[in-house]
Order: C-alpha cells, then structure tokens, then sequence
C-alpha cells in the first residue's frame, strides 16, 4: 500500500471517492474543508493499493504548537472515509502507514473522531478495531439524540401538547428554499435569533459566521437548507439549519426567541420536518449533541427535550492515539 499527501490535484479524486465512499459525507467534499483553509492547515491522506486503487482517505489537519494531527480540526467528525471494497486489514495498514507519515512530520498523537455510525451507508467501524489493538484512548463521548426514521418511537405527552400550543397560535413552517421570500433576508433574521441564544443561554458563538454559512449553502444547496417558524405577522420566532447527508438529516443549529419558545415554535418544526422525511430515504434525524466538556457534562433538559421527540442517544467519540 501507498500514502499520497493530498494537494489541490487530487481534488476531483477527493471528492469523486467521498461522494462513493460507504461513511463519507458531504463534509468532507474539499469545497467544505477548504472554506476554513486559512485557519487550518490541511495534512490530508489518500492510500491506494499495490494496483493504484485508492482504499481510503483521511481529512485531517496539523497543529503545530500541540504537535498533533486531527482528523479533522475543523470537522464535527473525522476518520478514515472508506470505499466498499476496502477490508478490515487494509484499514490497518492505513493507520499504519499513517502514523508513520505523521510521525515524520515531528507529531505525537493523533487524533480521530469516528464517523457515526449513523452516517454510514455499511458498517465502517474498522477503525475502532485497530484502535483497540494500537491503545488508544477514549478522549471524549459526547452524546447526540437521533430518531429512527424507518421507526420512529412516539412523541411524548409534554411534545404533542406543545405542539397543539403552536398550531393553536398560528405558527407556519418556511422552507427557505422554496421561499419567495429572499432567502438572505430570512437566513439574517433567524442567524439574529441564533446569535441572542448562544450568547444569553450558552455564552457560545455560532461555528460559522453567517456569510460562511451562505458561502456553504451556495456551494452545497441540495444538503444545507434553513427551515423557520413564523407567526401570523410574517415574524421567524424559531428555526433550524438541517446538514442533509445520505442517510441522515442532522440539525446543526436550533433556535428559538423567547415567544417561539414559549409558544412550541420549536416543537411545531420538528414535529413537521420528522414527518417529512420519514417519508424519505433518509434513516435518521439527528436533533446534535446534548453534552459539554467532551461529554463531562450532560445538558439533561435539553437531552430530556429531544427524547421527547423519540430521539435516542447517538455517541460522538474522540480517540488519542500516542504516535
């Protein structure tokens, strides 16, 4: 086996083996790693066969001060992405050959954030396989909440009342998408409503500014779409970013105002974006994690919210393997 160091040459390689891999999501597509280029720097693998077939890619970025490489910095996960015809030995052989590479580099660990199961289109959990084997530590277990949409477990009592509360008051749903509304105008007004949030609830900043987040949904518009709430004055009180993969649809960001809140702004959405795509060929709508410090501290009312929506917990980890 052979260990290339991705460069902009390979980028239609990249993407063509990402969008065929069976974990790989758009995430990975380098028109999605690249908008944050200037803030990390890449240190990307791709692994081919004796016969050049390529096995395997891993997104990853180096940070120098730590003397660490991480699968990815700026990525929500990151492992090794898969083809179907690549084996459990073969995986081995990359965390090989990559720990070799990085190790050249002058680094000490490596740093790996599973793809979720989830996200796969076939079982991938090799790498965990060799993580046993090599010693890695378990770093960090945060836990998200997912519904089954093949069989979705029932809404709970507090959940359908709000609900009820929403459509009672008037609240509409907006795809924004299909607005004739201009979408800038609505993705401001809901970016305004995610800000207050984070910044009054959480003490927390948005991981992309809003000019990025209208860059990425240009560039991938049939996988990042805005759904709003909005009252009967035209007004968004709630909404949710949806990062739309193969199997599943994630919600990378959730909001409400302080009316929407109390209303079930938030509840009238999801009710409805669940009974969407479980109609799709979609597996699994992932509400995100529920937990804090790398999953040191669990969130319990939030996490309690969506189980409400029979949502299960969905494990985020994080592996440190000593190089």
């Amino acid at each position: 086996m052979k260990v290339v160091t991705y460069n902009s040459s390979f980028r239609q390689v990249w993407d063509d083996f990402v969008r065929s891999s069976r974990n790989g999501t758009f995430l990975f597509c380098r028109e999605f790693m690249d908008y944050h280029a200037d803030r990390f720097t890449d240190a990307s693998l791709l692994f081919y066969s004796e016969k050049g077939q390529l096995l395997g890619l891993l997104p990853a970025s180096i940070h120098e001060e730590q003397c660490e490489i991480r699968c990815h910095g700026g990525l929500t996960y990151g492992g090794f992405v898969l083809g179907s015809k690549t084996h459990l030995t073969d995986v081995g052989e990359m965390l090989e050959l990559a720990t070799i590479h990085y190790k050249s580099l002058h680094c000490n660990a490596l740093i790996i954030k599973p793809i979720p199961y989830i996200y796969e289109s076939s079982p991938s959990d090799d790498i965990l396989y060799w993580f046993y084997r090599k010693e890695a530590q378990l770093i960090s277990c945060g836990v998200s909440s997912a519904v089954n949409l093949t069989e979705p477990l029932p809404f709970s009592t507090l959940r359908k009342r709000k609900v009820n509360e929403a459509l009672r008051v008037g609240y509409e749903i907006i795809n924004v998408s299909q607005s004739i509304i201009d979408s800038t105008a609505l993705w401001t007004e809901f970016w305004h409503i995610l800000e207050d949030v984070l910044k009054e609830r959480h003490n927390q900043k948005t991981v992309h500014t809003l000019e990025e987040i209208l860059l990425l949904q240009s560039r991938f518009p049939e996988e990042i779409n805005l759904f709003v709430t909005k009252d009967k004055t035209g007004k968004v009180v709630a909404g949710s970013v949806l990062f739309i993969t193969q199997n599943v649809v994630h919600a990378q960001y959730i909001a409400a105002s302080d009316e929407g809140r109390e209303n079930g702004a938030l509840d009238l959405l999801f009710s409805q974006l669940i009974q969407q795509y479980k109609g799709s060929n979609k597996r699994y709508f992932d509400f995100g994690i529920s937990t804090e410090d790398g999953g040191k501290i669990l969130n319990e009312g939030l996490n309690f919210q969506k189980e409400g929506f029979g949502a299960r917990s969905v494990v985020y980890s994080a592996y440190y393997l000593s190089l």
